[in-house]
């Protein structure tokens, strides 16, 4: 992969253009990029020692792949730095040129080209053939050996369990079984952006094992900086490894074009391994080795009703400096509710500590964070966060394996967090058997399965009894301007009243197209200030591109390490600092909304999309998504966390569906959305593609409204991802397409039209506003207000005003 070949045609950049990028955003990230690089291990023979001879094996060493494929990772980057050449630059270590030269030419004459066709890019590449006499001769040059192997999935793209996608390819087997065979020490680096089967790293005799996450266009040196010593690993993993694939929670239950049971329920990744198979995992969640080892002493444990207060000291026992992850653990006792046996409760990243020296650690942990969901009414209260009678152990260490008992909590009675109502629930008819904990005579957990609750609540009851009331009518020729609004002169709510009903129609929509003539070249769409009428009254359109790996439009931009990469660093504060200087970029490029970041859930680890993700954990997920969306929104543009919500498979994923228990949905795969809203309070979120329960995310009332706004206390913006599937309201007959959308609160339809790559908007929110039974006025204000206040509290760049540069059709 080099920089001519990462962007799809429709948002190259000239050649010519502009190819100057902030130092600071570039230093950043190759920092991050460096400190989510995963060490699972070493026998000393990383850092290179100085002067090393270094055969650099595996053509992705020079083809480096530095980002998933997709809208999160097609930007223009004025370059991708590649191991090889980084390595040659450093001057650290000395490479085999007889073996670096066969591979430049190689990759001259057979390019790595992902191509431009959507969704049917390649996995890998095939590699160089090598001679065992070409080894060997490089064996006698050379002190070490480094292979590298490379995988890419993406959007619309899952992994397959193949090899060449989830497996080694013969080719890839061959060259390590060769290399480690002629080598005393042999590294292998693992260049992706998702996890991919390692058990063969058990059959040979490597000296370390490096993931070096897909990073972006400073991949290449962040990986020779980590290899020479510059830096350490800092990484640690965000989401197991299982032996097998088969081992997985989720292995039974994914990719199936239609239906996905999440029959594993609130036990995913480690939450499972932990309870019922730690043996099956290869490698743990947290797990990540440095330069230098640290040993945890707890100084002290304080508790009061719910909460805790550790005070730990890390000290460095190595011989170099570095730094560590200390991570607490909760153990929750058993109770009505099944209990996975571990989950992460805090963590923090130290410093850089010096050989021999201290530091201390605090963390805080609230049990009513980590209250359960009674779905069931198994505790005598359904629908609410209860914590169960019993003793709330804390767990503290450096990864889930390997921890220690820092201190207890004793509860005496059922406590009721907070008392809800069903939501989003297993549609009738849908249930399926769950996974829950069960104890043998001896105490042991083993696996056992009960119903899943269906959907008791009335829906269509629920909605009409909340309707928003339309807004007073306004006085008669009163026509203020938005800038009046700005000044305070007129109330948010004055100003939507004088608004017309095809203006109010009009944003409930974006613009229509991708690469909107409102903005920048290359944009993914506007919103807003979509129409003259609108823009002449002061109501600039908002731009937005796509992320979450830089900026996707037709001009040279920063490529950043992916989800996965900086969630792997621990280090919310430097993903928060990296996100703030993206916004300067944002500024300068002409964005108002990064479509960032992606907060899905890893479920599986053959999902295209997770090297866009975090992690497996939804506290981990939430609080890297705050930092990005903090860092943001600093500088006065938008962040858009996306996709909203259970959106774990590409497979088929505009149509499939994802039956979830209310309870797994709530504890995991909305819980990183729930920690980031309360943590950075985003201007926008965008929903997902899937169904959820049966009903699409993009007109689901009960994820949007009722938890969205009504419980997470998100007042923003709503859009859909881009496009939707057009149909009837199944209780409403009146309402169907945008209007059966509008209704479930989802304010606006990104990009605008009904059909991918149409320019026309559906109809359904005109046809349906005061008809019998349609769409209500109040409705349609409501979206305006969602969007108009955006407006008002983002403040667009208005990167065109002008009624030839828009561009609408009657609606």
């Amino acid at each position: 992969m080099s920089h001519e070949t990462m962007s799809q045609q429709s948002t190259a950049a000239e050649a010519s253009a502009d190819r100057h990028l902030d130092p600071r955003l570039a230093a950043k990230a190759r920092e991050l990029a460096a400190q989510g690089t995963v060490l699972l291990r070493n026998d000393g023979v990383l850092p290179l020692a100085s002067e090393s001879r270094v055969a650099l094996f595996g053509r992705t060493a020079k083809d480096w792949l530095a980002v998933g494929y997709g809208s999160g990772g097609d930007v223009n980057p004025p370059y991708i730095s590649n191991l090889t050449d980084a390595l040659r630059e450093s001057g650290a270590v000395k490479v085999d040129e007889e073996l670096a030269s066969a591979y430049d030419c190689f990759s001259e004459e057979q390019p790595a080209d992902p191509g431009t066709v959507w969704g049917k890019w390649p996995t890998h590449y095939p590699e160089l053939e090598l001679e065992d006499e070409q080894i060997n001769a490089a064996a006698r040059r050379n002190d070490v050996a480094i292979v590298v192997i490379g995988r890419a999935a993406g959007e619309d793209r899952d992994a397959e369990l193949a090899p060449g996608s989830y497996f080694l390819t013969e080719q890839e087997e061959s060259l390590i079984a060769r290399v480690s065979a002629a080598f005393e020490r042999t590294v292998v680096v693992i260049d992706a952006g998702n996890v991919m089967d390692l058990s063969w790293a058990e059959r040979y005799p490597l000296s370390a094992l490096v993931i070096a996450w897909a990073g972006g266009m400073e991949s290449g040196h962040a990986l020779a900086d980590v290899l020479t010593g510059v830096t350490e690993p800092g990484g640690r993993l965000t989401a197991s490894i299982a032996r097998r694939y088969e081992d997985a929670p989720s292995a039974q239950n994914f990719g199936d074009p239609d239906v996905t049971n999440y029959v594993e329920d609130v036990f995913v990744g480690y939450r499972y391994y932990e309870t019922f198979a730690p043996g099956t995992a290869q490698f743990h969640f947290g797990e990540g080795l440095g330069y230098t080892s640290f040993s945890l002493g707890l100084e002290s444990f304080g508790s009061d009703a719910t909460r805790a207060h550790l005070e730990l000291t890390a000290k460095n026992t190595g011989e170099r400096s570095g730094s560590t992850v200390v991570q607490a653990y909760l153990e929750t006792p058993d109770g009505k509710l099944s209990q996975p046996a571990r989950r992460l409760a805090a963590f923090a990243r130290t410093g850089s500590v010096a050989a021999g020296q201290s530091t201390t650690v605090s963390l805080d942990v609230d049990l009513r964070d980590f209250a359960s969901y009674d779905d069931s009414g198994a505790t005598g209260h359904r629908s609410a966060y209860v914590l169960e009678p019993g003793t709330y152990r804390l767990h503290v260490g450096q990864n889930v394996k390997d921890t220690e008992l820092a201190g207890e909590i004793e509860i005496e009675n059922l406590i009721v967090v907070q008392q809800l109502e069903e939501a989003s629930s297993i549609q009738k008819g849908c249930g399926f058997d769950r996974m829950i904990l069960t104890r043998g005579d001896d105490g042991e957990a083993t696996v056992g399965y009960e119903k899943a609750p269906e959907e008791q609540r009335d829906l269509a009851r629920r909605i009409l009894d909340r309707l928003p009331k339309a807004l007073p009518e306004p006085e008669a020729g009163s026509k203020p301007s938005f800038e009046e609004v700005r000044s305070g002169k007129v109330s948010l709510e004055e100003f939507v009243a004088t608004v017309g009903t095809e203006d109010l129609v009009a944003l409930a929509y974006g613009d229509t197209t991708m690469d909107s003539p409102l903005g920048v070249r290359g944009n993914a769409g506007a919103l807003g200030g979509v129409t003259e009428s609108l823009r002449e009254r002061g109501v600039a359109p908002a731009i937005t591109t796509d992320g979450p790996s830089g900026l996707r439009v037709s001009a040279f931009a920063s490529l950043l390490p992916c989800g996965t990469a900086l969630a792997s660093t621990w280090n919310p504060e430097g993903v928060r600092e990296l996100a703030e200087l993206h916004a300067e970029e944002m500024l300068a490029k002409g964005s108002d909304i990064l479509l960032s970041p992606g907060m899905n859930i890893q479920r599986d680890p053959l999902c295209g999309r997770n090297f866009e993700y975090f992690s497996e954990d939804p506290l981990l997920t939430g609080l890297m998504g705050a930092a990005i969306v903090n860092g943001v929104q600093s500088k006065g543009v938008a962040a858009c966390p996306k996709h909203y919500a259970a959106n774990n498979q590409e497979h088929n994923r505009i149509f499939s569906n994802s039956r979830v228990s209310e309870r797994a949905l709530r504890e995991v795969y909305l819980r990183g959305f729930q920690i980031m809203v309360k943590e950075s309070q985003p201007q926008t979120i965008m929903t997902s593609y899937n169904k959820i329960n049966g009903v699409w995310g993009h007109y689901s009332y009960d994820l949007v409204t009722t938890i969205l706004r009504g419980e997470f206390g998100f007042d923003g913006l709503v859009m859909t991802d881009w496009w939707m599937r057009m149909v009837e309201d199944p209780n409403f007959p009146a309402l169907r397409d945008s209007a059966y959308r509008v209704r479930g609160g989802i304010d606006v339809l990104m990009p605008g039209s009904k059909e991918h790559g149409g320019d026309t908007c559906d109809t359904g929110v005109k046809d349906s506003l005061g008809s019998d039974g349609g769409l209500t006025l109040g409705e349609l204000q409501r979206t305006a207000l969602h969007v108009l206040r955006f407006v008002l509290e983002a403040n667009p760049q208005g990167h065109a005003t002008s009624a030839e540069k828009g561009r609408r059709n009657a609606m």
